[in-house]
């Protein structure tokens, strides 16, 4: 897949340009590098990538304007967003604009090739699914649910006690899963940190973004014994923590209706 891949890597810092052109070629990408969102704009309407890379905090046209440009132009090229300057909330912010993923500079090489596989891999289930009809490619959220992005999920209970998980289209993008890292009752989930991690036979861990901040107060027992069933039931029975949300009604707004989803 990555011999035929091509990256757009979007920062106005040279040093990270060559970092991930260095991380990236290596792997046998190949990579076209700006420094200049409105000149990286002008090349997605020449050319075809299959994902980009793209700093938030850029003068001129920063990463949000960028993601904004690329809906109104219906450029539905995957992005990953990069900052050293992040807050969480600008993380989240991006994934809710667009963004399938964000990586916080300084970044090892794996979390970036981690990013960019699963933004090549989704980018092949999105375009699969439209030419389908949404089907076979992934199976979306329950309409009730709300998602953080395209990897994670969450369903209220009528107690108040959140469920998060996983969702399908994540798993497809990092397929064949050789394990599931979770963290542990009593410990604090952040909105837009991972929370869990799917592990690879490429010896990459994917980091799963929590949807909301709080406590965990349970896990999923089914875990302990086989991890499989997440590959065929991502929504109901292989949830994986049960949350005593923190900041719910705040965090809300940064999510997305899974209903829209089949709008």
């Amino acid at each position: 897949m990555s011999e035929q891949s091509h990256i757009l890597v979007v920062d106005d810092e040279k040093v990270v340009l060559d970092a991930v052109q260095t991380i990236t070629r290596a792997e046998g990408f190949d990579v076209t590098a700006s420094m200049d969102a409105s000149h990286a704009l002008s090349l997605l309407e020449e050319h075809r990538y299959s994902a980009i890379v793209c700093d938030i905090l850029m003068p001129q046209m920063d990463g949000f304007d960028f993601l904004r440009e690329l809906g109104q132009r219906w450029i539905q090229t995957p992005v990953v967003m990069t900052t050293g300057y992040s807050t969480m909330e600008n993380a989240v912010k991006s994934l809710y604009f667009g963004a399938i993923d964000f990586v916080s500079k300084p970044f090892t090489a794996d979390e970036m090739l981690s990013a960019i596989r699963r933004a090549v891999r989704y980018g092949a289930l999105i375009r699969t699914a439209g030419a389908t009809g949404g089907l076979p490619a992934f199976i979306p959220c329950p309409s009730r649910y709300r998602r953080l992005g395209y990897a994670s999920w969450l369903n209220q209970e009528s107690d108040g006690i959140a469920k998060i998980g996983v969702t399908d289209l994540m798993i497809r993008t990092v397929e064949p899963i050789e394990g599931v890292e979770l963290s542990e009752a009593g410990l604090e989930v952040i909105q837009g940190s991972a929370c869990a991690h799917l592990k690879t036979g490429d010896d990459l861990r994917h980091g799963v973004l929590s949807p909301i901040s709080g406590q965990i107060v349970e896990v999923n027992p089914v875990f302990d014994t086989d991890f499989s069933i997440l590959l065929k039931d991502p929504y109901f029975e292989s949830w994986f923590y049960r949350v005593i949300p923190s900041e719910l009604e705040y965090e809300m707004c940064y999510l997305t209706a899974c209903s829209s989803d089949r709008l």
